[in-house]
């Protein structure tokens, strides 16, 4: 399995990456293959402010359907529009076109709490 290192992670298997104060985010490469093909994504927290481990969405599976955590505070500035019409970017390119939200972080802090690369292999035990 894929967890690059440039990235951090949350114990519910949302990635983060960060571009000054905008937090991109989405679910990890274990996350997807344990989920199955994912078949719809319903995101409609944009423009909501939102804090930390709150649920910004959900994603549905062919045999289950998940909460998405919010891995940092802030608002969600923008979607992935493009999960409407191809939800299986997600399976396919979970760190590329398969991402979710665009947040503005509140508190950049939080970021440097995330789990490591290293630190959540170790979490999923791989």
């Amino acid at each position: 399995m894929n967890f690059p290192e440039n990235l951090r992670y949350t114990n519910d298997h949302e990635w983060v990456s960060v571009e000054g104060d905008v937090a991109t985010v989405g679910v990890t490469d274990f996350a997807q293959r344990e989920l199955g093909d994912i078949v719809f994504v319903e995101i409609e927290s944009a423009g909501k402010t939102l804090n930390q481990h709150e649920i910004f969405g959900t994603v549905e599976a062919v045999k289950t359907v998940s909460d998405l955590f919010m891995p940092l505070s802030g608002e969600v500035i923008e979607v992935n529009k493009g999960l409407d019409t191809n939800p299986e970017s997600i399976n396919s390119d979970p760190y590329g076109a398969g991402w979710m939200v665009k947040i503005k972080m509140s508190d950049a802090a939080q970021f440097d709490a995330l789990l490591t690369s290293a630190a959540y292999t170790d979490v999923v035990g791989v």
